[in-house]
């Protein structure tokens, strides 16, 4: 019995983690449909749709620290989701970008690549991202196998690719900027932190061998 509870809060737990970050886009659907977007709904569509990828993206790098912290584990199993879902709001950001704001034309996409630059670096993030969601699998991880975590190192640089893309966005508040930029700080020196500690285990134990 508490075996088959057990299973069925898995199934629920997973469900949950599943459907959340759909929440977002299912708001932003409905707003459009009731015209509720503000004075400038494409705007707003590209604008959420980019920093859910953003806020997906953090999510996935938090991960790791709250293990090793906090001994949460459980969020292990759901690192890969958030990772494809990541993917899939910056996929649907981009498509935004070239639909609402482009209207799917070169000559404007080209006149926007040499007056905001901060596009070529959030393009350069996607493309970056996009390889890792398609070794995301279990198979693609074995047939891999140590190149696949030398691959999926490439989040680093993605990560910070993407907080130069919102930075050269300011325009005059820089508060939003400034939580992600804290936020993406404390993940990646807590793996520095983390990484140092390690070499220094392994110099302790050298030398006490």
């Amino acid at each position: 019995m508490a075996k088959t509870k057990s299973k069925w809060l898995g199934y629920a737990e997973w469900w949950l983690v599943f459907l959340l970050p759909l929440v977002p886009l299912g708001l932003l659907t409905y707003n459009a449909w009731i015209f509720n977007l503000g004075a400038d709904p494409a705007q707003e569509i590209v604008h959420e749709t980019g920093i859910w990828a953003i806020n997906l993206l953090w999510t996935t790098l938090a991960i790791t620290p709250l293990r090793r912290i906090f001994k949460f584990s459980w969020p292990m199993r759901y690192r890969r989701m958030l990772g494809l879902y990541t993917l899939f709001y910056a996929v649907v950001h981009l498509l935004a970008f070239a639909t609402f704001i482009l209207g799917w034309r070169w000559d404007l996409l080209l006149k926007e690549l040499v007056e905001r630059p901060y596009i070529v670096v959030g393009a350069a993030a996607l493309l970056l991202l996009i390889p890792l969601g398609v070794t995301s699998t279990r198979g693609m991880q074995r047939r891999l196998g140590r190149n696949w975590l030398r691959l999926h190192k490439l989040v680093y640089p993605i990560a910070l690719l993407v907080m130069v893309h919102i930075i050269w966005q300011i325009r005059s508040d820089f508060g939003e900027q400034l939580m992600y930029g804290a936020i993406l700080s404390m993940l990646l020196g807590s793996r520095v932190y983390f990484y140092l500690q390690k070499k220094v285990r392994v110099m302790q134990a050298a030398r006490a061998a």
